[in-house]
Order: structure tokens, then sequence, then C-alpha cells
């Protein structure tokens, strides 16, 4: 009996000394899941615990389904981000050879309303972007769309959630978004970038990038081509099928998020179906197969898909002017002050319009073919005022020979006689005693006087023509990023198990994207789906 009550005290005793060990492992150790566990030499109670960004409840384990992410542009990234942070694991697959997509080449920057950076300068209250965006949309806002497409609702949440877009980028993934710019078709100065030299589109992917690579729950695989989405019996989305290079076909079991981009690349496939008149014109894309064929082969809903953005600024090249791939010149030159000027070197448009009505503008003049392009001549000439906001930009086109720096004087007489009436325009509208008469009326930091005190001023000068650049048409989704599958009599129902955002969907920007609401609605919808999709496979 002694001897059987001392063991139950040795028991008792190894019990009581486990349970304060873990106690005291929870308050003196944190998980990190960069790192594995560290010791925190604060305990709990008498600090904050360092940010981690990624949740330590529903932590992915091996037997759980991963969160299936299709495209690593921004729309992509920011979805693997919010599946991790809501504990699953992510498994990115991408058909080109590096991350990226067309997310990492955006040159203007990010829209955001009401954020601290417009109150830093001096932009107290932002309460028109949702009518701005409306009103770029035109009549595509108010025609009608497959059942289930809710075009309020999804440019609500789009420019509802912008400002915490914004925030998130800045506070969360450490990106610099202090400059704020004016671009074409907004009432105030919103879309946001740095101050460094990367573009924003850079800055924020490979940030991006930075987080997500130091997580152990995701693997990124690049040259994966993406041949099929798999599904059950019951017509739901169990995972995909695809190869790396010249490999042999794999599948792969989880919740899809499909955000492989737009069709603008596409251009003897989709983009000749849907818009064969323009045929010959140059792109902003690299030339590639469109993705959403596999979506169709679902049965998904689509909305849009004629309607397709010509940016009326892509760089022409003098040392390949007939190159049918051209760089985009970034809309923030003209915001911070650039103008246009015609082949006879005169303004024509106001330049911070819209960007259909100022590429309709350019497309109404005459135009030439070089090789099998065809293009326009068009003088896109910044002062050293806007020239010095845009170095980032600058320094990088004039490496690549795309804009030229030169003084005033050296001009031909017809734009010396544009620059000097200019000038004197922004100089009377300072003092209240003008009105441009093409109707622009913010000018940036455009501070070149007129008159014969400029003639040794420095501008920077490129050849400039309207390029196929944006596809605002895609598969139809909701405010839950869930892809909608066309039923009898127009209606829609969600696609189980698949989720999509970015270029890929349709039905928010309508006949016209805003400037700077294409990486917006990649890190609004991004982040909605991919939180979504981590639903399904970690049960929260």
């Amino acid at each position: 009996m002694r001897i059987r009550r001392s063991r139950l005290h040795l028991i008792l005793i190894s019990f009581t000394i486990g349970f304060i060990t873990a106690i005291l492992c929870m308050v003196f150790f944190r998980p990190s899941f960069a790192t594995g566990l560290r010791l925190s030499r604060i305990p709990i109670i008498f600090g904050k615990l360092n940010h981690n960004p990624f949740s330590t409840t529903g932590m992915a384990s091996g037997s759980k389904k991963p969160v299936i992410v299709v495209g690593s542009g921004l729309a992509g990234l920011s979805a693997a981000y919010e599946a991790l942070k809501a504990g699953a694991s992510v498994r990115m697959l991408d058909r080109a050879p590096k991350p990226g997509g067309n997310s990492i080449k955006a040159s203007s920057g990010i829209n955001g309303a009401g954020t601290r950076f417009q109150h830093a300068q001096g932009i107290s209250q932002d309460d028109t972007f949702y009518a701005d965006t409306v009103r770029s949309a035109g009549r595509r806002f108010t025609e009608a769309s497959p059942a289930g497409v809710d075009r309020k609702a999804l440019v609500e949440l789009l420019t509802g959630r912008s400002e915490s877009a914004v925030n998130w980028l800045a506070d969360e993934v450490s990106v610099d978004l202090s400059v704020v710019a004016q671009l074409g078709g907004h009432s105030v100065p919103r879309t946001h970038r740095g101050g460094g030299k990367l573009p924003p589109g850079a800055a924020i992917v490979s940030a991006l990038l930075e987080k997500l690579k130091a997580n152990p729950n995701f693997s990124l695989e690049n040259s994966a081509e993406v041949d099929e989405l798999l599904t059950g019996s019951d017509d739901a989305v169990k995972g995909v099928g695809y190869h790396v290079s010249e490999g042999e076909a794999q599948e792969l079991e989880g919740a899809v998020v499909f955000a492989a981009g737009g069709f603008a690349g596409d251009a003897h496939g989709l983009l000749s179906k849907h818009r064969p008149d323009l045929a010959g014109m140059p792109s902003t894309n690299e030339a590639r197969p469109a993705s959403h064929g596999l979506l169709a082969s679902l049965g998904a809903a689509f909305v849009d898909m004629d309607s397709v953005q010509i940016h009326p600024t892509g760089f022409v090249d003098p040392k390949d002017p007939g190159s049918a791939y051209k760089f985009l010149a970034a809309e923030a030159l003209r915001g911070e002050g650039g103008i246009l000027l015609s082949s006879t070197g005169e303004r024509f448009i106001n330049e911070l319009n819209t960007r259909d009505v100022v590429s309709d503008a350019i497309m109404a003049m005459q135009h030439s073919t070089v090789g099998s392009t065809r293009q326009w001549d068009v003088t896109l000439l910044l002062d050293p005022g806007a020239c010095e906001v845009a170095a980032s930009h600058i320094g990088f086109y004039v490496w690549k020979g795309l804009v030229q720096k030169k003084k005033v004087k050296d001009l031909s007489p017809e734009i010396i006689a544009s620059v000097d009436k200019y000038a004197a325009l922004v100089a009377s509208s300072s003092k209240s005693e003008s009105v441009d008469p093409l109707g622009r009326k913010a000018f940036g930091h455009w501070r070149l006087p007129p008159g014969e005190a400029n003639r040794d001023e420095e501008v920077c000068v490129g050849t400039v023509t309207p390029v196929v650049h944006f596809t605002m048409g895609g598969v139809a989704f909701d405010t839950q990023a869930r892809v909608l599958r066309s039923k009898e009599g127009g209606e829609t129902t969600p696609i189980a198990g698949l989720w999509a955002a970015g270029e890929i969907t349709g039905g928010i920007h309508g006949a016209n994207r805003l400037g700077g609401s294409s990486l917006l609605e990649c890190a609004v919808f991004g982040r909605i789906a991919g939180a979504e999709a981590a639903k399904s496979v970690v049960g929260v």
C-alpha cells in the first residue's frame, strides 16, 4: 500500500512539474514561422511581442490540402499572404520563368482614398473615388451583366477598402507609398508610390515576395503551366493539373485561387476574337496565350470581354520604332506636369483626362505604319520640375534610350512656342487669371517660366503612341471573389473551390480603368480570395 502511495505521489509531482514547465514555455517562448521557436526575453505580461503577420492558429499541417494560387502578380501574392495568415499552406504556380506578372511593371502607383499620405500632402478629404470610378466606367456601369455580378458592390468594395490596402502594404509589408500624384480621371491626388528608385509595382512585388519566401508553408514554382482545373463528381474544383517546363504532367489537390492575368497579350486569340479592330496595334504586354479557356471549360460566366483599354502613351523606341512591344510611359509623367504635343508641336488634349478620352484624341489624328505596327507620332515633354519629381522613372527611360534631355533652345520652333504658351498658362493659373482652354486644372510640378528665361533650361522629351494595355473584361465573380458559373436563364452560381482576382476578372472597371486601380484591385480582391480559399482548407 505504501509503495502504491509513493508511486502516486511521484506521478502527481511529475505532472505538476510538467504543467509548470509548459506554462513557463508559453510565457517565455513564442512561435515564428520564419525561424522556429525563438526566445523572448521579455515576458508577455510585461511587454508587447514583435508583430508577426502570420497567424499561429490553424497552422498548416502536412495532412491538410494547400491553397493553390495560379499566377504570381500582385493578386496572387496578396492571396497567398492572406491564406498563410489564416493558417493555410500555399503552393503558387506561375507559367513565367520569373515571378511578378504584369504587376512588377506597374509604373504609376496604387490608389487609396483617405490615406494618411494624402493628409500629409494637405488633402484632408477624399470622398470622390467611387464617383470617379463610376464616371470612368461609363455606360458599362449601368449595362446589364450576368446575374450575380453586382458592379456597384464591387466598386464600393474596391474604393471603400483602398485606404486599408495602402495601409496594409505600408505597415505590414513595409512598402514606401509616401508620394501621392494625381492621374487622369481623378478628382484629387490619390495614386501612391514611393520616393526610391524602384517603380511602385516592383517595390510592392519584391517586398511581398520577401515576406512570403520567409514562410516555410509557402512554395513557388515558376515555368509551371496549369493545363486543367480538376473537378469532383459535384463539379466543385478540387485542384489543378500542371507541368513544369518539359516535365511530366502532375496533379495537385487544394482550393484554387486563379490570378493568371488578362488577355491583352493574346493578340491572335481572345484579343482578335473580341476586338479585331485592334489588329496591328502595339502592346505593353508580352505575347502569350490567355488562360481564360480553363475557366470557360467549367462553364464560368464572362463579362465585358470587348472592353480593352488603350493606354495613350507607350514609348516608341528610336532604336526599334516598329516593335510591337513597347514600354509604358507612366501616366505619372503627365500627372507630375508632363504635356502631350501633336506632330505639328501643339497641345491638343487635357493630359489628365481619362485614358480612353486621351487615346481617342490621339487616334483621331493621322497614323503611320512602321513594319506591321500601327502607331502615332506624339511628343511627351516634361519641364525640369516634372523631371525632378519623376526622377526614378526618367532615369530608367533615359538609360533605355526612350527619353532624351534637351535644352529648350534646341527644340523645334513649333514646340518652343507651345512650351512658352503652356508655361504662361501655368504661371497665370496660380493667380486665377487664366483657365486652360483644354480643361486641365492640375499642373503637377511644372515650374518652367515662359520666354527667353527658359531657353537654357533642360526638358525631358520622348515619342509616344497609344498601346493595347489592359483588359477590363474577364470572368464574372462576386464580392467574396468566387468565380460564377453560367446557368440557364442568365442566372449564375458560385463554383465551389474556385476564387479569382486581378485582371482575369471582369465587372469592376467597365469601359475604362482609372490609372492606379489595377494594383488596387489586385490587393483588395486578392486578399479576399486568399482568405476565403483558406477557410475551405483550414476550417476557419
